[in-house]
């Protein structure tokens, strides 16, 4: 019998960006605006992505890292457009469920940009996932995001 465990974690990431609440949240609500950042490092490569961007709505992405398929798979709870995006969301690695999370977008003016605060909740299960990994990488797509919305305000 395999051992089972499961490690509870929450963060919050804090971000202001060079744009207005609703160009922000149109970086979350199609597939086109969204495959711009939310795609991770350059050594992982995007397979399969899908988002139907409503309440009740799914999104679905795989990726494969080193020899591994990771597969995200979220359904939208509540969408407050330009306010608030709130998910709940399980990641596989290979066939294996590694976490559930709900995760809360928040968006609010912060003079001519958008102060965006992201708090996930996770438990991350059988020590194959971990809070910090999940911070991590998700520290590094919101900064990807900010470098799109950075180069969108230059070009314009």
């Amino acid at each position: 019998m395999t051992d089972r465990s499961v490690a509870h974690g929450s963060f919050t990431i804090e971000r202001t960006y060079p744009a207005p609440p609703g160009r922000v949240f149109a970086a979350f609500a199609s597939l086109e605006a969204k495959s711009r950042w939310f795609d991770g490092s350059d050594e992982i490569r995007t397979g399969d992505r899908e988002l139907d961007f409503r309440v009740g709505g799914r999104e679905r992405l795989s990726s494969k890292y080193e020899d591994a398929t990771y597969t995200f798979d979220a359904m939208y709870y509540d969408i407050v457009p330009d306010q608030r995006i709130v998910t709940a969301y399980e990641m596989y690695q290979d066939d294996a469920r590694i976490s559930v999370s709900v995760a809360t977008v928040e968006l609010t003016p912060a003079g001519n940009g958008t102060h965006l605060v992201l708090t996930e909740q996770g438990a991350f299960l059988d020590g194959i996932d971990k809070n910090e990994y999940r911070e991590a990488g998700t520290t590094e797509l919101l900064d990807k995001l900010g470098q799109v919305l950075q180069a969108e305000a230059a070009a314009n």
